[in-house]
């Protein structure tokens, strides 16, 4: 009997074994030139527990800027720092996306409302040339936002909008940004969500983009969805061309994205009460 009984927590054991094997070695799967298996981590500093948004100045990593979205703060600095600097440029409020163009900083609020400011002034504790731009944008909620340095333009992208049905479309809109930090209306654009049903296997999708960037070296437009997990990867005309399931246990709560000049992406997370907040970068892997 204690014969058996060795042999059966034996095999009872190797079956275990072998199943955590199996679960290590299954990887998630990413878009070409990169592995979303292996990423950087950067822990932020406790300020940025609750990251909501990053970019780069002409893509330049050197320097990130970021938001959090409870604080009307712009923070910036290095990657990896203990401690980054900040500047104030508005109220507290749920601030969800930043985008630098030319000499201009622009943040995006859930409600839709934009900000722009001078990016040379950011070195002062409180700004004092700040724009607030209203009515631009419809109804809604709003978390995604892009801006093209070389064309002078400012994408954003609806995460729950008034006048649509996510299950169907995801609302974008263009506008032009002026030298003194004004905006006009340039367009508009649509995310087929049965494109990204197809392509991620998931019949019931309600699309909720929290972040968006296009990569310098594709063209192609990179989402980010973390309602969904998801990272929807479409083409320079808004075509969906793969949809990627992103694991929780290592994008805790994504809802920033950024490129560097090389292709290097970087993905901002949330923290917790247990995690920090983090920023994930990807090298981008040329022949993969």
């Amino acid at each position: 009997m204690k014969k058996q009984a060795f042999i059966y927590l034996f095999a009872l054991l190797s079956l275990l074994s072998s199943s955590c094997v199996q679960s290590q070695q299954k990887k998630t799967a990413s878009p070409k030139g990169y592995d979303l298996n292996t990423p950087i981590k950067y822990r932020m500093p406790e300020n940025l527990l609750e990251i909501s948004g990053i970019t780069f100045n002409r893509s330049n990593p050197d320097t990130f800027y970021a938001i959090q979205d409870e604080e009307g703060k712009l923070f910036y600095g290095k990657l990896g720092a203990d401690r980054v600097n900040h500047t104030k440029f508005g109220k507290h409020g749920d601030y969800e996306d930043v985008a630098v163009c030319g000499n201009l900083i622009v943040v995006l609020k859930s409600n839709g409302k934009l900000y722009t400011f001078p990016l040379n002034e950011i070195k002062e504790p409180e700004l004092t040339h700040v724009q607030e731009l209203n009515g631009l944008l419809p109804g809604g909620e709003y978390e995604s936002m892009y801006a093209d340095e070389d064309t002078r333009k400012l994408y954003v992208l609806c995460k729950n909008c008034d006048d649509e049905k996510t299950t169907k479309s995801s609302s974008g809109y263009i506008f032009d940004i002026a030298t003194n930090g004004t905006l006009k209306a340039a367009g508009n654009f649509k995310i087929d969500v049965k494109q990204i049903k197809q392509l991620s296997g998931e019949s019931k999708i309600n699309f909720r983009p929290s972040a968006m960037a296009k990569n310098p070296v594709s063209k192609q437009w990179y989402i980010i969805s973390s309602v969904n997990g998801l990272l929807v990867v479409a083409d320079a005309n808004w075509k969906v061309l793969d949809a990627y399931v992103i694991e929780h246990k290592t994008f805790l709560q994504p809802e920033g994205l950024a490129f560097d000049y090389k292709g290097n992406m970087y993905i901002s997370n949330e923290g917790d009460e247990f995690s920090k907040g983090t920023v994930l970068k990807f090298n981008y892997l040329t022949g993969k």
